[in-house]
């Protein structure tokens, strides 16, 4: 640990932001609140259709607060512990401390639950009372509500959303228990200690919400139930771990984004279960009118996917069958476009029709398809796992992606070549443009992954598909040897947001050292410093790449505007507009660390690895890397690279992995060996 004291994955502060929207996030896989709110979201529970589509609030009885009456100002602190996945709020006294912990269970995911502790710090045996403020009713804007009898001491409400996604489809069932929380503790004359617990289960159905309710009762009797989620979500940061030697404002926002993302995550058991997909701002944010309103974008698949699978497939995988359950949804949407296979909407909540409330990006923003696509092909190249294909829905997804790039296009014969016409890029400034650099790059990969997985799968591979990756244009200029980001762009336009630099990484698009410097130096200057967080960490990529250290540092150090204090929740923008716990630039961010530090990139042929990082850090360490059923664990420093194989594959006939050096020589990775 340098350059700085304290522990780099606790934020403690002794007072809380004004924006309450900057209140850190309480997560599972399935329940999402922001400290001291009284909504929280229940993960595939929208309410509205079509384009008023938004996650429904969920009343939440946990959003309470203590105050210690008769106390004029006592001492108080609030702390974010990302080691134990639990935000607390303590109040000092002179007799007496009272402190309050809020946790999602990570392994129960429908469990919710809240702790109160009072402790006597003299001899007095004057009773103590701490009042407890909550603004809780149990009824919602977006949920039909209904009182049902009372469940092992707890309240029970269930009813089901107001409006459907699409007409006629279903509205998704809340059922939920919760402890009643009294107006006011109070600790005994007689006692020195007291824990009072409050629990709440959120679920689909009734037999989930009780069962989850139950369970949790049972833990508490044992007094293991904080203890069993810190267990369970240590054992996910132990299987996600990534430490670096360098500035302490690095290594905080580096334990605040893995704790952000990870939270996000469905436990190690269960991986299996319904996920319905990451949005922008997280689980905890999506209430209709704010942070896109919950739904799933591009941001998924390009931004935050490469980080999980890299740390943790099975939840990678997860991710991908979300776009699976939604391919009819996405079939829909090309259909109605007048064009074949599938088109992902640009928005999508949980049918996968398009849910965007403007019309331009669900029609324009089409790259959003290949995007989805990117994420299956570094998927089966992590993890050679064809059973997602052959039996799990994936092939028949790359199949209508690909049936979709080749309806879209439009053969020129002036060019002699194949356009993608009337698209919206990822630079959102511009619209109706033709030939979009990004769009049509992404495309191409596309076409080439489907052809390549249908001869691995042992399937034919329809002509048009190598013709139209062979022959779809890609903007470049010969002269100043740079892409223009589409057909007529101009040098010197404002862009809002990386988008050509993306062909370098995370699309690996063919290119010299020298074409991809001149497209950092032509966008650089002209993208807008006002723009959404994750850009500057796709510019540092790319300094990164050509062995500029300073310059990389000088594109990451521009994220940091981006992070709020004190609790290291991120903005879409620097100014505090746009979503909040805002994934996506933490998604970029970790991309920097995980793949731009060690160089790693994924390819057909093996994963590769080139490390480069700035003076200000003098040591990386990867401790759980998976790739083809390995684990690795990597340590960089300036002096050596370390790399150890901590657990093989599980088929007894995967040959050993090889380290490969640019000289061709190789050396064998034996578990336990470095």
């Amino acid at each position: 640990m340098t350059d700085g004291e304290g522990d780099p994955g606790v934020f403690t502060a002794t007072a809380l932001p004004e924006d309450p929207r900057l209140l850190p996030t309480v997560t599972s896989a399935f329940l999402g609140t922001r400290a001291f709110r009284d909504i929280l979201h229940a993960a595939g529970v929208y309410n509205g259709a079509a384009g008023d589509t938004h996650r429904a609030d969920v009343p939440s009885p946990l959003g309470l607060r203590m105050a210690a009456p008769g106390v004029p100002s006592p001492a108080q602190s609030f702390t974010l512990n990302t080691w134990t996945g639990t935000f607390s709020h303590t109040i000092q006294s002179p007799g007496y401390t009272a402190t309050h912990q809020l946790y999602a269970h990570h392994s129960l995911v429908h469990l919710m639950a809240s702790s109160i502790t009072i402790r006597r710090l003299d001899g007095s045996t004057q009773p103590v009372t701490v009042q407890l403020q909550s603004p809780f009713l149990p009824q919602s804007q977006d949920l039909r509500l209904t009182p049902g009898p009372d469940f092992q001491g707890a309240h029970y409400i269930y009813g089901r959303t107001l409006v459907p996604e699409v007409e006629g489809g279903p509205r998704p069932a809340v059922h939920m228990l919760w402890t009643p929380i009294p107006q006011s503790l109070t600790l005994g004359g007689e006692e020195q200690e007291r824990r009072w617990e409050f629990l709440m289960a959120v679920a689909g159905s009734e037999e989930e919400a009780k069962r989850s309710y139950s369970e949790g009762l049972s833990l508490l009797a044992a007094g293991s139930l904080h203890r069993s989620h810190i267990c369970a979500w240590a054992a996910l940061r132990r299987g996600c771990s990534v430490e670096l030697d360098g500035p302490l404002a690095l290594r905080q926002a580096l334990q605040g984004c893995l704790y952000y993302l990870l939270s996000a995550l469905p436990p190690q058991d269960s991986c299996a279960a319904l996920f319905h997909g990451i949005s922008p701002g997280g689980l905890s944010n999506g209430t209709r009118g704010e942070d896109y309103w919950g739904h799933v974008f591009w941001d998924q698949d390009t931004w935050m996917f490469p980080n999980i699978l890299l740390l943790y497939p099975e939840a990678a995988r997860a991710i991908l069958q979300y776009r699976i359950r939604t391919l009819e949804g996405a079939r829909r949407n090309a259909q109605e476009q007048g064009y074949q296979g599938a088109k992902f909407p640009w928005e999508s909540a949980a049918t996968g029709r398009e849910v965007c409330p403007e019309e331009i990006y669900g029609a324009q923003e089409i790259h959003v398809n290949g995007d989805v696509l990117v994420a299956f092909e570094q998927y089966y190249c992590t993890t050679q796992d064809q059973k997602l294909f052959r039996e799990d829905g994936g092939w028949e997804l790359v199949e209508a992606v690909a049936q979709y790039w080749c309806s879209r296009m439009e053969w020129s014969e002036e060019d002699q070549l194949y356009h993608i016409r009337g698209v919206m890029p990822p630079d959102e400034y511009h619209s109706q443009v033709d030939n979009s650099a990004y769009t049509n790059a992404v495309a191409r990969r596309s076409l080439n992954f489907a052809a390549d997985l249908a001869r691995d799968l042992l399937l034919p591979v329809p002509e048009e598909w190598e013709d139209h990756a062979r022959k779809i244009k890609v903007p470049f200029d010969e002269e100043r040897k740079y892409h223009p980001e589409y057909d007529g762009y101009s040098p010197g336009e404002p862009v809002k947001q990386a988008d050509v630099v993306l062909l370098g990484f995370p699309l690996m698009h063919p290119m010299s050292a020298e074409v991809r410097r001149n497209d950092l130096e032509m966008y650089e200057c002209v993208t807008d410093p006002a723009g959404p967080a994750m850009t500057w960490s796709m510019f540092a990529m790319g300094w990164l790449e050509l062995k500029e250290l300073q310059r990389a540092w000088s594109q990451l150090e521009k994220c940091f505007s981006n992070i709020t204090e004190p609790f290291k929740v991120w903005v879409e923008n620097s100014d505090g507009s746009g979503a909040v716990n805002f994934l996506t630039g933490m998604g970029g961010f970790l991309q920097v660390v995980l793949f731009g530090f060690t160089g790693f990139r994924i390819t057909r042929s093996g994963l590769l690895f080139d490390p480069a990082f700035p003076d200000v850090i003098t040591k990386l360490k990867v401790s759980s890397i998976s790739y083809l059923g390995n684990r690795l664990e990597i340590t960089i420093t300036r002096e050596e690279i370390r790399m150890e194989v901590t657990e093989t594959s599980w088929d007894p006939l995967a040959s050993p992995l090889e380290a490969v050096l640019e000289s061709g020589q190789c050396f064998p990775l034996w578990e336990g060996r470095a």
